[in-house]
């Protein structure tokens, strides 16, 4: 199967290295700087007690349109791994679009909903998978992607419940370089799932400025996380997609963990002065919860604090 995975950064970077080392045929998209970086150093993934690096094969954008490159290539690819921050995706969308043929499946690996909507507009809802995307990695100050806990988890599945011949081959391939990859009855449901689990994650972080131990041990700090669990499921189950008690257990946990030095990226980049995915995330799913008549006051307020960190950091950064 030819695997094109679009970005090559903690979360893309991870899943194609696995693939690549598992032997598959797997060229990462990238921008000519990163194309630079991993040329001299390869992808490398370090943590948790362990080091490899596989050799990737890449491709720039410019390389892509232009297949009489060493690096490009005219044949559409199979499966495309769109693995690109919000802010990213339209550009990335039209890089991408040379590598798309009428018998390519694409799979995001993108939390939120509304990058289905411009991939189906693009490319035709059939040519487009649903996916969720876990995995605790972060890229280093070298580049190198940094395991911090062993998980490898990708479920997919067609957007309309069907398991497809395309989706066996495909599920195939991923438990083949050691990815989980379960294909659920309806995937839209389980990229609701996350959505409600990663805002209320960091909803909490962000707000507060602080670890989810941070906010747990302070006085109030346990209630806050149940109280944007709450708001984030009403969303979800207005909109035909409730949240079984489990998924709320184990959110819950998450949220609720004194001492624990768990944070979302979307805190990350928060604390680093970096735009953050306020839109996609927080802007698309209060704007969701106001057509459907859910009230989300903590979810506003986590919004407009974002919104306004946007502001400072795109302005610093023009």
């Amino acid at each position: 199967m030819k695997i094109l995975v679009v970005g090559a950064g903690a979360t893309g970077g991870y899943f194609g290295a696995l693939l690549a080392r598992a032997g598959e045929d797997v060229t990462f998209l990238v921008r000519p700087a990163r194309a630079a970086a991993l040329r001299e150093r390869g992808l490398r993934v370090v943590g948790r007690d362990e080091e490899w690096t596989v050799e990737p094969r890449l491709v720039t954008a410019d390389e892509l349109r232009d297949p009489s490159g060493s690096s490009g290539s005219s044949e559409p690819y199979d499966l495309v791994l769109m693995s690109v921050k919000s802010t990213g995706l339209d550009r990335a969308i039209e890089d991408v679009a040379p590598a798309v043929g009428p018998d390519t499946a694409v799979i995001p690996l993108l939390n939120g909903l509304a990058h289905i909507d411009a991939l189906n507009a693009r490319f035709g809802a059939p040519a487009v998978l649903g996916g969720v995307a876990k995995v605790v990695t972060t890229l280093d100050d070298s580049g190198d992607i940094r395991r911090l806990a062993p998980l490898a988890h990708l479920a997919f599945g067609e957007q309309d419940g069907t398991v497809s011949a395309r989706v066996e081959r495909i599920r195939k391939v991923l438990e083949g370089a050691g990815i989980d990859a379960p294909v659920p009855a309806d995937v839209l449901t389980a990229m609701w799932h996350k959505w409600v689990f990663i805002t209320t994650f960091g909803a909490l972080t962000s707000l507060m400025r602080g670890t989810v131990g941070d906010v747990y041990d302070a006085p109030g700090g346990p209630a806050l996380g149940p109280a944007l669990l709450a708001e984030a499921a009403a969303v979800a189950e207005a909109a035909g997609h409730p949240v079984p008690e489990k998924e709320r257990a184990a959110t819950l946990a998450v949220v609720s963990a004194p001492g624990s030095p768990m944070v979302p990226s979307l805190y990350r980049d928060l604390a680093a002065g970096r735009p953050t995915e306020v839109e996609h995330l927080f802007g698309d799913l209060t704007s969701r919860a106001r057509s459907l008549g859910v009230p989300t006051p903590l979810l506003d307020l986590a919004t407009l604090h974002l919104r306004v960190h946007q502001r400072r950091a795109t302005t610093a950064g023009a």
